[in-house]
C-alpha cells in the first residue's frame, strides 16, 4: 500500500492514521516517530506493538537500574525501609526521649528512605512512559492498573506493596489471558489489603479445622469490601446483574484468602489459637502454636488460611458451589465472573472508551465482547479487535479524547524529547494537575471521560502548567532544546508558530489556537500565571509559543 492511500474502511486520511495510533496507543508522539511510523506503515506499527514481548527495550532497562526499590518484595521493604514512627519510637527508649544530634541524623536518614519506597514507584511510572519502546503494552499496563486501582494512603503496608504489585502482577499479564490477571490480582498482597479481604473472616462460629485465624486478626467476620468491587467494578460492571446474595456469597467463597503482614511470635499464635477454642488444652496449645510458627508462609505472600474459611454451601450467579471445600470455592468464583457474558462486555466496553471515544459504538463493543469470549479473555486480541476497527479509524475518534494529567505531563515530555526525571517533582506536578499516582482514595480508578477533567478550573491548571513548561520548570524538558527549534530560534513569530503547530499539534489547529500563538495572549488566562506557588515570569519568542501551544485545546486532546 502506498504512503498516501487509505484503507476503504477507513476515513481518516494516511497522516490522520499516523497521529491517530500515535496518540492512542502511546503516551505521545516523540520527535521522530511520525516519519517512522509513516515508513513502516500503521498497520505494521499495529501489529509490532501487539508483540511487545519482541521489541527490544534497553535504554528503559538502563535507565530503571539506578532505582534501589522496584524489584524488592514487601518483606525485603520492610527490612531495608523501616517506618520512621517505629524508628523514633526505639530512639527514644534508647536514648530516654532525648535524642542527640547523631539520632536526628538517623532518623531524618530513615524518614527519606521510606519516602523513598513511594517516590521511586512514581517516578518510575512515568520513566516507563516516556522510555518505552513497548508503548501500547505501557498504555495498558497504565489501563490495568488503573482498572485494578489500589491507594497508596490505605497504610504503611499499602507503599511496601506497590511496586510488587504493579511489576509483578500487572505487567506481565497486560495483554495476557483476563482469567490469569484477575487471578493474580485477587492473591496480591497489595489487592488483600486495600480491600481488606485479607482479614475477612467465617461467620459461621468456630473454624473447621485446627488452623488459627493468624492474619485475620481481632477483626473477626466478613468483609464485602473485595467481593462486591470484583463483581461491580473488576468483572461484571455495576449493572451486570448480581444480587447483594450473590456479593455475600462471593465473600464468603474467599474468605481464607489472605497474608501474612508480617510474622507473628508463639504467643499471638497461642492466643489466637486460645481465642479461637482451638481443640486441646493449654500445653496442647502451646505445643501446637510452636508447631505452627515454624512452619508459617512467607510473609508478604498469598496465602490460604482455611481456619477462617467458610466452608459452607454457596450459590454464586446461579453456580451451586457444594459445601466442604476450600480454595476450590475462591478459585471456582473467579472462574464463573472472569468467563460470565457481563464481563465480556465491561471489559470491552472499558478498553474501547480507552482506545476510541468516551462513548464507543455498541457495533464495535459487540465485537469486542465477541473476540473476548471466543478467544477466553485473550486481552491482545480483544485490544487488535478495537483498534484495527474501523471506528476505531473513524473520523469521529481523530481527536475525541481528552487527556488525563498523567497522559498531558507525559506526552509533553515525549514531544519535547525530554530527558527522564528520576526525582519526585515530575510525580508531584502529575499530582497538582489532579491525578496523583497511586493516588485514587475510591478503587473505581481515574475517569476516562473528558467530563470529568475539563472543568473550568482544571483547563485553567492545564493552561498554567503549558506557561511553566515554556519557563523551563519541568525537569529534563526544555522548550527550547527539542529537535527542529534551533531553526526556529531566529525566525519571525508566524514561522515559530507554523513550526511549532507542526512539532506538537500534529500540523492542524483551529482559527482560534492560532490566534493565540501568534499574538501571545491568551483569552482564558486572567491574573498571574502560577507553577503551584510561584508565579511564573512573562515568557518571549519561541518558549512562549511552545508554552502556550501545550496549553492549548488541541494538545490536551488525544
Amino acid at each position: 500500500m502506498q504512503s498516501n492511500q487509505v484503507p476503504a474502511a477507513r476515513e481518516q486520511t494516511a497522516d490522520e492514521q499516523v497521529a491517530h495510533v500515535l496518540s492512542r496507543l502511546t503516551f505521545g508522539a516523540r520527535p521522530g516517530d511520525v516519519a517512522r511510523v509513516r515508513a513502516m506503515g500503521v498497520d505494521a506499527f499495529i501489529a509490532q506493538q501487539l508483540r511487545p514481548e519482541r521489541i527490544a527495550d534497553t535504554r528503559l532497562t538502563a535507565w530503571l537500574s539506578q532505582f534501589e526499590t522496584l524489584d524488592l518484595s514487601y518483606p525485603e521493604m520492610q527490612k531495608a525501609y523501616p517506618r520512621p514512627a517505629d524508628a523514633l519510637q526505639r530512639l527514644n527508649a534508647e536514648n530516654r526521649n532525648s535524642l542527640s544530634p547523631e539520632d536526628s541524623a538517623e532518623f531524618r536518614r530513615i524518614a527519606e528512605g521510606f519516602r523513598k519506597v513511594t517516590t521511586e514507584v512514581q517516578a518510575a511510572r512515568i520513566g516507563r512512559a516516556l522510555l518505552t519502546e513497548r508503548q501500547l503494552d505501557e498504555v495498558l499496563t497504565d489501563f490495568w492498573l488503573n482498572h485494578f486501582s489500589v491507594f497508596q494512603g490505605k497504610g504503611v503496608n499499602q507503599r511496601f506493596m506497590l511496586a510488587e504489585y504493579e511489576n509483578t502482577v500487572i505487567r506481565p499479564r497486560a495483554m495476557g489471558k483476563f482469567r490469569d490477571l484477575l487471578g493474580a490480582v485477587a492473591k496480591s498482597p497489595a489487592m488483600l489489603f486495600y480491600l481488606d479481604n485479607w482479614q475477612s473472616a467465617a461467620d459461621s462460629g468456630r473454624p473447621r479445622t485446627t488452623q488459627p485465624r493468624l492474619a485475620a486478626g481481632r477483626n473477626r467476620g466478613l468483609n464485602e469490601n473485595y467481593g462486591r468491587e470484583l463483581l461491580e467494578l473488576h468483572t461484571l460492571g455495576v449493572d451486570g446483574g448480581y444480587t447483594q446474595q450473590d456479593v455475600i456469597d462471593v465473600a464468603r467463597a474467599l474468605t481464607g484468602w489472605t497474608f501474612l503482614p508480617q510474622r507473628p511470635n508463639q504467643a499471638e499464635i497461642a492466643q489466637s489459637m486460645e481465642r479461637d477454642n482451638v481443640r486441646g488444652g493449654r500445653l496442647g496449645r502451646q505445643r501446637a502454636a510452636r508447631l505452627v510458627q515454624q512452619n508459617l508462609p512467607e510473609v508478604g505472600k498469598f496465602f490460604f488460611n482455611a481456619g477462617v474459611h467458610d466452608a459452607g454451601a454457596k450459590t454464586v450467579l446461579g453456580h451451586k458451589l457444594r459445601a466442604g471445600r476450600g480454595i476450590e470455592d475462591g478459585e471456582e468464583v473467579l472462574d464463573i465472573v472472569a468467563r460470565h457474558p457481563a464481563t465480556a462486555r465491561h471489559i470491552a466496553t472499558k478498553l474501547a472508551r480507552r482506545f476510541v471515544s468516551d462513548e464507543p459504538p455498541d457495533e464495535l463493543v459487540d465485537r469486542a465482547a465477541e473476540t473476548f469470549t471466543r478467544t477466553d479473555g485473550d486481552i491482545r486480541e480483544v485490544v487488535r479487535t478495537i483498534i484495527t476497527s474501523p471506528e476505531f479509524f473513524s473520523s469521529a475518534a481523530f481527536r475525541s479524547k481528552v487527556k488525563t494529567p498523567f497522559e498531558v505531563v507525559v506526552s509533553a515530555l515525549r514531544a519535547l524529547d525530554a530527558a527522564p526525571d528520576p526525582s519526585p517533582r515530575t510525580a508531584m506536578v502529575v499530582a497538582q494537575l489532579g491525578q496523583p499516582i497511586y493516588g485514587r482514595q475510591t478503587p473505581d480508578g481515574w475517569p476516562d471521560v473528558a467530563s470529568e477533567w475539563m472543568g473550568t478550573g482544571a483547563i485553567l491548571n492545564r493552561i498554567n502548567f503549558g506557561l511553566a513548561v515554556g519557563a523551563n520548570r519541568l525537569p529534563g524538558a526544555r522548550p527550547t532544546d527539542w529537535p527542529g527549534a534551533e531553526k526556529l530560534a531566529a525566525a519571525d513569530r508566524a514561522a515559530q508558530v507554523d513550526g511549532v503547530i507542526a512539532a506538537f499539534l500534529g500540523g492542524r489547529v483551529s482559527p482560534e489556537t492560532r490566534e493565540i500563538l501568534i499574538s501571545g495572549r491568551n483569552p482564558l488566562q486572567t491574573g498571574e500565571a502560577t507553577d503551584g506557588e510561584r508565579p511564573i515570569p512573562p515568557l518571549q519568542g519561541l518558549a512562549q509559543v511552545v508554552g502556550l501551544a501545550i496549553g492549548s485545546p488541541e494538545f490536551q486532546r488525544r
